[in-house]
């Protein structure tokens, strides 16, 4: 019996110590709900973006990216509000307002491209007015290679594809915002 508990133990243990150290995805300033703060301007925001940490990296990472989107959008497609890849394999997240192209505070190397709104950079929740609640899917990529080999006029759609056959592993937050 003693040993039948002390297996049970230790395979508690070993669960959490192995949960604990899955690649993760933490910010100060969202999880939740979006304050005007993050919320586009358009909308009676101030369109800056949160700041980003991310924990517990792959093994084998040469780099990141950072995407926003809107699931909830009513495109047929989604709306991406927010691109950045070849982020430096060192980096460990994003301040405050880095999703500014002329703020200096994304990684050097680093490219924004183009959103669906068709500017570079972040560009906040702005839901159209009376279209409910929105889902704004914020995501790390773990990729393999150093650079994705794409410029700031990469659209959204080729971003996506080439993320998706780079990312070793991804982790996201999410945040809500519904314009009234």
């Amino acid at each position: 019996m003693r040993k039948v508990k002390m297996i049970a133990i230790l395979t508690l243990l070993f669960s959490i110590v192995g949960y604990a150290q899955t690649f993760t995805l933490t910010s100060t300033e969202v999880g939740g709900q979006a304050t005007k703060k993050q919320v586009f301007t358009s909308c009676g925001g101030e369109n800056i973006s949160p700041e980003l940490k991310w924990t517990n990296v792959p093994e084998g990472t040469k780099s990141f990216a950072v995407t926003m989107y809107d699931k909830d959008a009513p495109t047929g497609s989604g709306w991406w509000h927010w691109l950045v890849f070849d982020i430096p394999a060192g980096v460990d997240g994003l301040k405050t307002n880095a999703g500014n192209i002329s703020s200096g505070l994304m990684p050097a190397k680093a490219i924004q491209s183009i959103t669906d709104f068709g500017k570079y950079g972040y560009s906040g929740p702005c839901p159209p007015k009376g279209n409910g609640i929105h889902q704004y899917l914020i995501t790390v990529y773990a990729l393999n290679k150093e650079t994705l080999g794409l410029d700031k006029d990469a659209n959204p759609a080729l971003v996506g594809f080439y993320l998706n056959f780079a990312t070793i592993q991804k982790a996201s937050v999410v945040m809500y915002y519904e314009t009234k």
